[in-house]
């Protein structure tokens, strides 16, 4: 680990920061019959960002809302709220809390716990800093990209079934894609 300092990321800022959720994206992907990825988003999300002097004591909580899930087919996401797969009438939010911050070969590193479906497992993202910059409305903001991979049947997601071509129609991993802007509150 490294000790990072403000004077080694230009612009950045101690303060808490909130998700502009018109300018992020809650996305993740998923192998489907084995030959191609659907993509999906969850269109219902917040985040908080508390940021100290020392960066690497940035801490994280965040959440998705479940039957904010969006595949560009209405069926599927339909089937994805039900107890085959979320269960957003139990489980209304897929949440997420941080519990520490490293840097690992000059990449930052976001340590944390996931719940999914009311699992808790821990989760590593990958943290890729677009930089801090103003908006033309006085709003001093950051951008960043995050992505993990975690398998879903540790979540209990183990809805699947067999393809007569052989093989499953989905597949174990999830890619999680994060697109974040934040802005500093006052």
């Amino acid at each position: 680990m490294s000790d990072i300092t403000t004077t080694t990321i230009p612009g950045y800022k101690a303060g808490t920061w909130t998700i502009d959720p018109t300018h992020s994206v809650v996305g993740f992907s998923i192998r489907h019959i084995m030959i191609s990825k659907v993509k999906g988003t969850f269109e219902t999300f917040n985040a908080t960002f508390v940021t100290t002097e020392n960066p690497l004591e940035t801490s994280v909580t965040a959440s998705a809302v479940v039957a904010s899930i969006n595949t560009n087919e209405a069926n599927r996401d339909g089937h994805l709220r039900t107890g085959d797969f979320f269960d957003a009438e139990t489980y209304p939010t897929i949440d997420f809390v941080s519990t520490g911050v490293r840097v690992v070969g000059g990449d930052y590193l976001v340590d944390g716990n996931l719940t999914i479906k009311g699992v808790t497992k821990p989760v590593t993202f990958d943290f890729e800093f677009g930089g801090f910059g103003g908006d033309p409305y006085g709003n001093y903001k950051f951008g960043a990209t995050a992505t993990t991979q975690v398998n879903r049947e540790d979540f209990g997601l183990t809805y699947n079934a067999a393809l007569e071509t052989g093989g499953m129609l989905l597949g174990d991993k999830v890619t999680i894609t994060l697109e974040l802007q934040g802005a500093l509150q006052a």
